[in-house]
């Protein structure tokens, strides 16, 4: 068991990782880069670098809230 989760922590940091330096460049460098660069292929325009955060964002929090909800239902169920 403990290979496994050390195999999956790796996996995990590994694609941390990644999805970070992606952003980074995406965000900070490339606006420095010229618009006619082969490299702006590789990335989607820029209006999503704020959206995609956002919606994740959203996202996280709706989740986190009505699993909060459930969790409080739940725990008066079980008081009464």
């Amino acid at each position: 068991m403990e290979l496994a989760d050390r195999t999956i922590g790796l996996l995990l940091t590994v694609t941390s990782l990644s999805i970070f330096t992606y952003y980074t460049f995406w965000v900070i460098i490339l606006p420095l880069v010229d618009t006619d660069h082969f490299v702006h292929k590789y990335f989607l325009p820029q209006e999503y670098a704020i959206l995609i955060p956002v919606f994740v964002g959203m996202a996280l929090i709706c989740l986190l809230s009505m699993f909060t909800g459930y969790v409080m239902l739940k725990s008066k169920k079980k008081k009464a």
